[in-house]
């Protein structure tokens, strides 16, 4: 029975990321620190194997297990088990509303997960639900949207969203110096990528609104 729902919700998930999601027009700035995404999901303490060894308990055996789903989903991918971490945020995003608190950290890391897994589409669509959901205008976002956007091709919506990170905090963002202090927990080849954002945008900085 777990197998069967696990498997109906991971491909209630993928239905929902079939179609290009659009994206709002940046807006002027953004502030807010949106504390409430931007950690781990943590159910264990216990690291590596030993961790989802416990984790894979708690989830077989409570239906609502949903932060030890979410943690072990976040485990599986970093592992490369690609699949079966979506069927596990499938299933931990099943039992979980968006008024819950911890409900936009785990869109917030499955979007991380999903875009180091390559699917750079599905990436952004989790994190266009922070964005349109409440209605938080999250310091994150900008370099975050940006950082996809340029990833699908989108660059021109890529440039205006780094546009709107400078707006926001111009000292931090009008070099790319400062790239490595401020976006630690990027890996290298993003930090890049959103160095040939700001590159382009260096070039012709958009106009706003």
């Amino acid at each position: 029975m777990f197998k069967h729902s696990l498997l109906f919700a991971a491909l209630l998930a993928v239905a929902g990321t079939a179609q290009s999601q659009s994206l709002p027009k940046p807006a002027e700035f953004y502030f807010d620190a949106d504390s409430n995404a931007t950690r781990p999901v943590v159910a264990v303490k216990e690291t590596g194997e030993a961790a989802m060894q416990k984790l894979a308990k708690m989830v077989e055996r409570d239906n609502n297990a949903d932060n030890a789903a979410a943690q072990l989903a976040h485990l599986a991918m970093e592992a490369g088990r690609v699949d079966l971490g979506r069927q596990l945020y499938a299933r931990a995003l099943s039992g979980i509303d968006s008024s819950d608190g911890v409900w936009r950290a785990v869109v917030w890391n499955y979007g991380w997960d999903l875009y180091r897994s390559g699917d750079d589409a599905a990436a952004l669509d989790q994190w266009r639900k922070l964005l349109t959901t409440r209605g938080v205008t999250a310091s994150w976002m900008p370099p975050t949207f940006a950082l996809a956007l340029w990833t699908l091709g989108r660059k021109e919506e890529a440039v205006q969203w780094y546009g709107a990170a400078v707006r926001s905090e111009p000292q931090q963002w009008r070099s790319a110096d400062r790239f490595a202090q401020l976006l630690p927990a990027w890996r290298d080849d993003e930090r890049a990528s959103l160095t040939e954002v700001h590159a382009a945008w260096a070039e012709n900085p958009p106009a706003w609104p």
